[in-house]
């Protein structure tokens, strides 16, 4: 439904933030796009919506070519919604009233409904009537993804949706908002650096990095199969090892201590991570990071298996 051929932009000359990106996504599908900061994530979202106009390539929905402010008096393509990291509300009115706003006031009784609904996905039913000027900022986060639920887009578009979201409220709504998509048939694209959003959620995953897509592929095989460090790091903290002359990835629940094996290492420092134990260990002038069960002596000589 969405496809992206070719595009390139830049705010300066000569210095490009995203170069000959391409790719697609079908109705319903849930993208997930990951890099580091300032790697262009937000700025490809905000094209997508029709906020930029591009250097070079084309982008339509279905047949339709989205284009930017060049072309249109209000930028924005009317089957999307954007959600970006400054929400963007009405202070002064309520949570449901900031909600309501873009449904129709011709029928308030599905207005009603479809409002409750949506309080029910990002689970704020008992602030309702409260002024969105008295919430926090993960609570207005949580507003303005309602908000632009309101009307059903076909695409939505999320900026770190859920980074001012506390733990405890972050797994419950990513749970339910991802779920209401996919039963509506919604699709999305996210822009994050939380790795949970990608291998839990997403059926696509792109990688950016150096103003290009270094990955494009599904989030459980660029995981299992990092092509380079830069990619493993996105998602835990990655060992880069020598062994036999070979440079090897491996991510901390890869590395096992057994009873015996040629690989000696010294435990140097021990991390409390609550289920379970991040150890700090030397061996060969190289350091090695790897989860373990209990705590370590600092000093003490253990075996390593690499799996």
């Amino acid at each position: 439904m969405l496809k992206v051929e070719n595009i390139s932009f830049s705010y300066h000359k000569n210095k490009p933030v995203l170069n000959d990106f391409n790719f697609t996504l079908q109705q319903g599908e849930h993208l997930c796009v990951m890099g580091e900061s300032g790697c262009g994530k937000s700025t490809l979202l905000k094209i997508i919506y029709g906020l930029m106009d591009l250097n070079k390539g084309k982008i339509f929905w279905k047949d339709t070519q989205i284009l930017g402010p060049e072309h249109f008096l209000v930028p924005g393509f009317k089957n999307f919604k954007y959600v970006a990291q400054d929400f963007d509300l009405m202070p002064y009115i309520s949570v449901s009233e900031n909600i309501k706003k873009f449904l129709s006031r011709f029928y308030p009784e599905e207005s009603e409904l479809r409002t409750q609904e949506l309080l029910d996905v990002i689970e704020m039913k008992a602030f309702a009537d409260i002024k969105v000027k008295n919430l926090s900022g993960g609570q207005k986060q949580r507003v303005a993804i309602a908000r632009a639920l309101a009307k059903e887009p076909q695409l939505l578009l999320l900026d770190e949706p859920f980074g001012q979201i506390d733990n405890f409220k972050k797994n419950s709504l990513r749970r339910r908002l991802f779920s209401y998509l996919k039963k509506k048939n919604i699709a999305c694209i996210i822009a994050t650096h939380d790795k949970d959003d990608a291998l839990s959620f997403a059926d696509q995953l792109i990688i950016i990095k150096d103003n290009k897509i270094l990955e494009n592929n599904n989030p459980k095989e660029i995981y299992r199969h990092p092509k380079e460090k830069y990619i493993a790091a996105l998602f835990d903290d990655v060992n880069e090892i020598i062994i036999n002359n070979k440079t090897v990835l491996f991510y901390p629940h890869q590395i096992k201590v057994v009873e015996k094996s040629e690989t000696k290492a010294t435990v140097l420092n021990t991390y409390f991570k609550g289920s379970y134990w991040l150890i700090e260990a030397g061996f060969n002038e190289q350091k090695v990071f790897f989860n373990h069960s209990s705590n370590l002596v600092e000093g003490s000589i253990i075996n390593l298996h690499f799996l």
